[in-house]
């Protein structure tokens, strides 16, 4: 935890989101964030999902309830925000909803994606602007060896062609991203999970940061 005399990572940041494909460990840096800012958590429970197993072993046939189903949770968890909450504390999520239509995108036919951008367009709430977004890269192969080491059931499905397609969907999503300060993360040498120095590195570079958009990387 951190040491209430020294800086805090987040300076001034009261919503700090965590971007990036399924194994970049998104989830894992958002929950040590929010610990070591003593704010909350605002993550995604994708084990609530009950099409996320159909899809990832017969993804025609699921894609689009599962994609409908996440983003209702997301826009549910979005509206729940309200500006009091994120004048007070320190929220740290694992999802930014901008990025929803990224996975219908690549996941949907055409008529399925013209149905979910006339929901999602009907449905989309007026979403914070975060103060601050992290976005995790990692090669298709470090993603699915993260991915196969936690052993979640229903991700066995998950193939290399598909993390190859979802991360080049990422990199064009956030080449042209300025709507708030964007920090990206090259986590292919970085370990949060099992290195506490590599997590103490990140807080170094949050702290230091001035730009609208700056680059980590080890190695």
């Amino acid at each position: 935890m951190r040491n209430p005399n020294q800086p805090s990572a987040a300076g001034a940041r009261k919503y700090i989101v965590i971007e990036g494909p399924v194994g970049a460990g998104k989830t894992t840096l958002a929950r040590k964030l929010a610990l070591e800012l003593n704010g909350r958590e605002l993550l995604e429970d994708p084990g609530s999902n009950p099409f996320l197993p159909g899809f990832y072993q017969e993804p025609a046939r699921y894609a689009l309830a599962a994609q409908l189903f996440f983003l209702l949770q997301r826009v549910d968890q979005v509206r729940a925000l309200s500006e009091g909450d994120l004048l007070n504390r320190v929220t740290v999520a694992d999802f930014m909803l901008d990025k929803d239509p990224l996975f219908a995108a690549i996941n949907l036919d055409a008529p399925e994606l013209a149905l979910y951008e006339g929901v999602y367009g009907h449905v989309r709430p007026h979403a914070p602007v975060p103060d601050l977004v992290i976005y995790l890269q990692a090669s298709p192969a470090t993603l699915l060896e993260r991915v196969r080491k936690r052993r979640v059931d229903y991700e066995r499905g998950l193939a290399l062609d598909y993390l190859t397609r979802l991360s080049s969907a990422y990199a064009r999503f956030f080449h042209d991203y300025s709507a708030a300060p964007l920090l990206i993360v090259n986590s292919d040498n970085l370990n949060f999970v099992d290195r506490d120095a590599d997590f103490e590195l990140l807080l170094q570079r949050i702290r230091g940061l001035k730009g609208p958009r700056e680059y980590f990387s080890l190695g």
